[in-house]
C-alpha cells in the first residue's frame, strides 16, 4: 500500500476524532482536524499523480474517505444546530441514491468505472466550504456566506447527482447490451 493510500486510511481515522471533538464542544480543534483531514485528500491525489500510482483500492478508498468525512460532518453539524437540515439531507440523499445505483449496476452485472465531472468536484469544494463556513460560524460572524455557501454545495450537488446517474443508465446500458451478446452468442452455438 503506497503513501497516497496510506494519507487516505488516515483520513479515514481522523473522522471519529473530527465527530468527537465537535460533540464534546471542542470546536477549535475539530476546525484543524477537518482542515488536516481535507489536506490529506489534496495531498493523496497529487502523491498518486505524482508518482503515477493508481491502484484499485486507491480508487474505492479515496471517495468513499471523502463520502465518510463529509458525511459525518453534515450530520454533527445539523445534530449540533450548527448547519440546517435541509442541507445535510441534500448532501445525503445524493449519496444514497449513487450507492444504490451503484448496486443495481453491479447486480445486473455492469462494471462501474466512475469519473468525476466537474460538478462532482464543484460539489465536494462548496460542501467543503460549507463545513469550513459553519465551523468558522462558532468563531466568527459569517453573515449570509453561510447561505450563500450552502446553496452553491446544493446546486453542485444535485447537478452532479444528475451527472452520475447519468453516466450510471450509460453502465447499465451496456451491462444490457454485453448481456444480450451473451445471449445471442450462446443461441448460436
Amino acid at each position: 500500500m503506497g503513501l497516497a493510500n496510506w494519507l487516505t486510511v488516515l483520513r479515514i481515522l481522523l473522522i471519529p476524532v473530527f465527530v468527537s471533538l465537535l460533540v464534546y464542544r471542542k470546536p477549535g480543534l475539530a476546525l484543524v482536524v477537518f482542515v488536516a483531514a481535507a489536506l490529506t485528500d489534496l495531498l493523496d491525489g497529487y502523491v498518486a499523480r505524482r508518482q503515477g500510482l493508481s491502484s484499485r483500492l486507491g480508487a474505492f478508498l479515496d471517495p468513499m474517505a471523502d463520502k465518510l468525512l463529509l458525511v459525518s460532518s453534515f450530520v454533527t453539524l445539523t445534530w449540533l444546530k450548527a448547519l440546517p437540515f435541509w442541507i445535510a439531507a441534500v448532501v445525503i440523499s445524493r449519496d444514497l441514491i449513487l450507492m444504490v445505483g451503484a448496486l443495481v449496476i453491479h447486480m445486473a452485472g455492469g462494471r462501474i468505472y466512475p469519473r468525476p465531472t466537474w460538478a462532482g468536484k464543484m460539489a465536494t469544494f462548496f460542501q467543503v466550504l460549507t463545513v469550513l463556513t459553519g465551523l468558522a460560524s462558532r468563531f466568527v460572524y459569517v453573515g449570509g456566506s453561510l447561505r450563500a455557501v450552502m446553496w452553491l454545495a446544493a446546486a453542485f450537488t444535485l447537478i452532479s447527482g444528475l451527472q452520475y446517474i447519468v453516466q450510471g443508465m450509460r453502465f447499465l446500458n451496456a451491462a444490457h447490451a454485453a448481456e444480450r451478446e451473451d445471449d445471442e452468442a450462446s443461441l448460436l452455438r
